[in-house]
């Protein structure tokens, strides 16, 4: 996986389980040059998996992870691994 400063992942069409585990290995992954995950999840159907990235990942339960913010639109959610 070729590394940049913000990575950017399509998780449309997965389910909540098949999302979470393909964004953990991302984090895992990743190393100190980057700074955010990007996770393009949609809006619709797409709030299962924000919803789940928020429990399965976000309060600390990612040493990896600092915080979750919202992206550009409803249908984006931004992991942030360090602060820019």
């Amino acid at each position: 996986m070729k590394q940049t400063p913000i990575i950017e992942m399509d998780v449309h069409g997965l389910t909540v389980d098949k999302a979470i585990k393909r964004i953990e290995e991302v984090i895992k992954k990743a190393n100190t040059s980057t700074y955010r995950i990007r996770v393009i999840h949609g809006f619709n159907g797409g709030n299962h998996i924000q919803r789940g990235i928020y429990r399965e990942i976000g309060h600390g339960l990612n040493p990896k992870v600092l915080r979750i913010t919202g992206g550009e639109n409803p249908g984006v959610t931004e992991l942030v691994l360090r602060e820019f």
